[in-house]
């Protein structure tokens, strides 16, 4: 299949060789063009302009957020195929993803939705959770190339937008394992225990999913370089959460309350870090360094 693949970021660019892998044409672009350079000798096509690697049956966006993809919006829609795929696997806001369905919808195209859950290592292995929303008939067309790049895809009806809300749900809960680990921590390091010991006791026996053992690795060893998912971008989407949350009625004072404590490390120069330095913060407050 010829596919267009539009940003080559820490995940994009873990992502598209196992496109490559799985025996597609592939056609990368990225903002920076030298990021393209490794995915070429794995056997891409190097694109010089969103508009020229949207020449595809299928594109995949993986892009920061809703100004990065609708600023490629309209060299997609004006060079993808009829009855073509957009897929975009960024996480961006429920707005943004009805406003692009409708768009593809009227230029006789098809938009998926199909956010990930992962760092940059677990899109490397192809073990990434996937999120989906779309037409059956474009989800039965993109299933292989999800399953290409995930180890499990999870369909949630036909609107394309549900499936980025599910991710913004998601982000949520993380976000907010993220903040009580760092407290957690902070509690008991200020007492003297040993934080590496209480986090091993707590993932074998109350907590053993992946969130609290790999962000609460991170944590123990206050690793937040390089970062698998900026602080920055946590910031962003507790923003999205929050616009979800006010569109739907629903209140959400503990999003509130992480929303400020991402702007707090954003401010003061952080933004760059990986998400668990928001116990940095915890750390911080608690006198210790």
């Amino acid at each position: 299949m010829k596919i267009g693949f539009l940003g080559l970021g820490n995940m994009g660019a873990a992502i598209a060789p196992n496109l490559i892998k799985a025996g597609h044409d592939v056609s990368v672009w990225n903002r920076s063009p030298d990021k393209a350079a490794a995915l070429v000798a794995k056997g891409a096509t190097h694109a010089l302009t969103p508009g020229e690697a949207s020449k595809a049956e299928v594109v995949f966006t993986m892009l920061a957020d809703d100004a990065a993809v609708e600023g490629v919006a309209d060299d997609i829609l004006a060079n993808l195929t009829d009855g073509g795929i957009h897929i975009s696997l960024s996480t961006i806001s429920v707005a943004l993803a009805e406003k692009l369905t409708q768009a593809h919808a009227d230029k006789g195209q098809h938009f998926v939705s199909a956010p990930v859950f992962g760092r940059p290592a677990a899109a490397a292995d192809a073990k990434l959770f996937i999120a989906a929303a779309g037409e059956t008939e474009a989800m039965d067309r993109v299933m292989p190339l999800l399953n290409a790049i995930g180890q499990k895809v999870e369909v949630f009806g036909d609107t394309p937008s549900a499936a980025n809300l599910v991710k913004l749900a998601g982000n949520f809960l993380i976000i907010s394992v993220t903040e009580s680990l760092g407290e957690a921590m902070a509690l008991v390091a200020k007492g003297g225990a040993n934080n590496t010991k209480f986090l091993d006791f707590l993932t074998s026996t109350l907590f053993g999913s992946l969130i609290y053992k790999n962000y609460g690795a991170l944590i123990a060893s206050q690793t937040f370089e390089p970062a698998g998912f900026a602080a920055v971008l946590g910031a962003k989407d507790m923003r999205l959460v929050g616009a979800a949350a006010d569109g739907l009625t629903v209140p959400m004072p503990l999003a509130d309350l992480l929303r400020d404590r991402l702007a707090r490390l954003v401010a003061e120069g952080n933004g760059h870090l990986d998400l668990t330095a928001l116990s940095a913060l915890a750390f911080k407050d608690a006198g210790l360094k």
